[in-house]
């Protein structure tokens, strides 16, 4: 077993992964596509809408061999799960559950990231959830790295699309109000935005597998049925992306395909009816379900299942997708009543307003300076090999404060204009472990718990991430 100092600054070590982008896997997914849809003609199932026309992804903007850090990409999973509702935390704070994979993977600058024995046995019980949630965080991880790439004077922030749908539609039997009746969807919308000016937004489908090549291409073939289940703007004209990560169990080298779908939509220009602002309360909208096509003619055709956000909603869709931004960040700090100010009831306010408690999710009672920097957030205990550690997930005081009060308006000001001075990746000795901090504002660290022996003791039963 690894001493817990070696796992923590093994936590922010360099290594790498491979992409893969062209257009051999292009015709992989067609083939794919062609056989699901062979299948589910067979079997008389409704025939899905895909995304048309997929395309590489240029190296200039996603390198074929990318170099990443883990504890980058666990605070990069941590944050995009804060808000689900999939209990993996098992009774914490969601975004506790990415704490699993502080030893699932290993690599070096000079070689790959791969599945360790703990990542091997994590996948001998939860293979699906691994490769999941693992290729959640690789794929936004590429998202935010090739979208910063493209456009270099926005910010990039990635917003949970069910929770921003929900402002607007009910997508399950549990939501209140008309049904939209379909179960594909993206995972998560990137939102490409500077303050003041209309935003971007492109829909990712984020997927994993412990396969081959063939898996993913079959990954990539349902994940493009999930991005087009939500048009924004013009039909067919939502740019999206696309991505398949493989984590093989034989030893082979972890590898995240990548496509595109290229488009003119996704930009929330301000219609006639208003400007968006940002600082208004989050507005419950109760939009029809479907998407519509282009009239021909004179004739109207019927809508076809999913989500279309249109001209006449753009104003309220950017301040959802504000919103639920500032509910993520404050969900991170375990400040219940502050994530709530920025959520509707169908999106879950109810559930960030009641009784704040550890047990039920976490408290925002935790204060650090970091490099000089003050943050506000909430902590977490667990043994790592036998010794104790501490996990502290926060944002910025400033930030904290300034969404407390509801002002997301000067919140994207400021995570805005420091967007290239704020992310900072270290083994932190002051601290005493790995820090992240990321562009948004928000901080994940870890560090053996003070006043304990550093040498591991022997637990029975305890081994790797436990409560």
């Amino acid at each position: 077993m690894k001493p817990t100092e070696e796992v923590l600054q093994d936590l922010t070590q360099p290594s790498n992964i491979s992409v893969h982008s062209d257009v051999a896997l292009i015709g992989k997914v067609k083939s794919a596509i062609a056989a699901d849809d062979k299948k589910r003609k067979e079997n008389e199932d409704e025939p899905l809408r895909r995304k048309r026309d997929l395309a590489p992804i240029p190296q200039t903007e996603l390198p074929r061999q990318f170099e990443v850090t883990l504890w980058d990409v666990l605070h990069t999973l941590a944050r995009a799960t804060a808000l689900s509702w999939r209990g993996a935390g098992r009774g914490l704070a969601e975004h506790w559950g990415a704490l699993k994979y502080t030893q699932a993977l290993a690599g070096g600058r000079d070689s790959f990231l791969g599945l360790t024995d703990e990542g091997h046995r994590i996948a001998d019980h939860y293979k699906s959830l691994q490769s999941g949630e693992l290729g959640i965080g690789f794929a936004l991880t590429l998202a935010e790295h090739l979208l910063r790439s493209r456009f270099p004077d926005h910010t990039v922030t990635i917003v949970p699309a069910d929770t921003a749908l929900r402002a607007g539609w009910a997508l399950t039997s549990r939501d209140k109000g008309e049904k939209v009746k379909y179960r594909y969807r993206p995972q998560y919308f990137a939102e490409v935005w500077r303050p003041g000016e209309p935003s971007l937004t492109i829909p990712l489908a984020c997927k994993g597998n412990h396969g081959d090549t063939a898996t993913s291409a079959e990954q990539l073939a349902s994940a493009s049925a999930h991005a087009e289940a939500v048009h924004i703007g013009p039909w067919n004209e939502t740019p999206s992306l696309l991505f398949s990560t493989q984590l093989p169990t034989n030893g082979g080298t972890m590898t995240v395909h990548a496509l595109q779908a290229p488009g003119s939509g996704g930009w929330l220009f301000p219609a006639e009816v208003r400007e968006p602002n940002l600082n208004d309360p989050p507005f419950q909208a109760n939009v029809m379900p479907g998407i519509h096509p282009p009239t021909e003619g004179l004739v109207a055709p019927e809508p076809v299942r999913g989500c279309h956000v249109q001209a006449k909603d753009y104003a309220w869709f950017q301040e959802s997708l504000a919103h639920t931004t500032a509910a993520g960040l404050m969900a991170f700090t375990g400040s219940g009543h502050a994530t709530a100010r920025h959520l509707t009831d169908r999106q879950g306010r109810k559930r960030f307003t009641g009784l704040e408690h550890a047990a039920s999710m976490s408290i925002q009672d935790a204060t650090h300076a970091l490099s000089g920097t003050k943050y506000v957030g909430t902590d977490h205990v667990f043994r790592l090999n036998g010794p104790r550690v501490e996990a502290f997930s926060g944002v910025d005081e400033e930030v904290f404060r300034l969404l407390v009060r509801g002002d997301v308006e000067e919140y994207r000001a400021l995570v805005h204009a420091s967007r290239h001075v704020r992310p900072r990746l270290t083994f932190d000795k002051d601290w005493g472990g790995p820090v992240s901090v990321q562009a948004d504002g928000s901080v994940l660290a870890l560090r053996l718990l003070p006043g304990q022996d550093e040498a591991p003791r022997p637990v029975r039963g305890q081994s790797g991430c436990a409560g």
